[in-house]
């Protein structure tokens, strides 16, 4: 986690880091970076892409320039904001944080001018962002995450959690994509004999009421999905979670170090160093077409004492002896 002051600090200078990089262009190149997050939730991630440019020769305000732009969870702001990178001719663009959530923006991707490096968790080859894994053929590449592909591992460590448990709770951001997600989740419960009380929320009000209906429809324990737009809400979702006295899990690490249950998936610091890597080989002349798409090698499943203690909750031993790592 970054210390408070030291995030205050990078923040704070968010708003002057388009500016200086408009004031740099003439002299170094420039990388346009799109999220649909917020700068204070992308602030450790942002760490790990500036080591991956520094990995092949690029620090930031001595060769490099970096262009930012988030979103706050705002999917009709993506598509302007890409544009506007676009018209800027930056270097290279590194989209993260759920852009490819629907067709228009697959589709604009598809056909920039720039390359593109992307962080999704959807299959890219079924989205039609590359022609393969290994050969991507087109103007962008990145990292394959397999967030979304994992809703059966997700309910199997929630079994392994709460064996008992009738009814999991999930909690989506409902999109075009996520659909998938859904089936996947009902038939993984399905096989386990559970039943799946599906919560969908698009705004912070609607994570407030999608908590309260479990005082009229009793759930056992609860899968909160990795998404742009939860991950902003992050505070409010565990301060409801453990108001709620529910266990939970979370596909990111961050919610587990801020007091979350237990998390799982895949080394976030890793990925984001990787498409600073690529981000960097491309403006050293590497095309994307040839760079193939990467996935994660290593996934992590982190438990939090301190919040199973809020909530007293006990971690079964097979749960405490799979973790990769133990908050105390």
């Amino acid at each position: 986690m970054i210390p408070r002051r030291e995030f205050i600090t990078l923040v704070g200078g968010a708003a002057a880091w388009p500016l200086a990089a408009g004031a740099q262009r003439p002299t170094m190149p420039v990388v346009g970076y799109l999220s649909n997050r917020t700068a204070e939730s992308d602030a450790s991630m942002l760490v790990s892409l500036r080591r991956g440019l520094g990995d092949v020769g690029y620090a930031e305000g001595r060769n490099v320039a970096i262009e930012y732009r988030f979103t706050d969870g705002r999917y009709d702001h993506l598509s302007g904001q890409l544009a506007d990178l676009t018209q800027r001719k930056v270097g290279v663009i590194v989209l993260t944080g759920g852009f490819l959530q629907f067709e228009e923006q697959v589709q604009q991707v598809r056909a920039s001018s720039i390359p593109i490096v992307f962080g999704v968790g959807d299959d890219p080859v079924r989205m039609g962002l590359v022609a393969s894994m290994n050969r991507p053929g087109g103007n962008a590449t990145g990292v394959y995450a397999m967030g979304n592909e994992l809703s059966g591992k997700y309910l199997s460590l929630l079994h392994d959690l709460v064996p008992k448990a009738a009814t999991v709770a999930a909690l989506f951001e409902p999109s075009v994509r996520t659909n998938t997600v859904l089936r996947d989740a009902r038939g993984a419960a399905a096989a386990l004999g559970q039943k799946l009380l599906v919560l969908e929320a698009t705004t912070a009000e609607e994570v407030d009421a999608q908590f309260a209906r479990l005082q009229q429809e009793p759930a056992d324990a609860m899968l909160v999905m990795g998404n742009p737009f939860l991950h902003t809400r992050a505070e409010q979702i565990l301060a409801l979670a453990a108001r709620h006295r529910i266990p939970a899990i979370y596909i990111r690490r961050e919610f587990a170090e801020a007091g979350g249950l237990m998390s799982y998936g895949f080394n976030v610091a890793e990925v984001y160093r990787e498409l600073g890597r690529y981000g960097g080989r491309i403006l050293n002349g590497e095309k994307p077409a040839d760079l193939p798409v990467t996935q994660p090698t290593k996934f992590e499943l982190v438990i939090n004492l301190k919040a199973a203690k809020a909530i007293n909750f006990e971690f079964p031993p097979l749960v405490r002896a799979l973790a990769d790592e133990v908050i105390e």
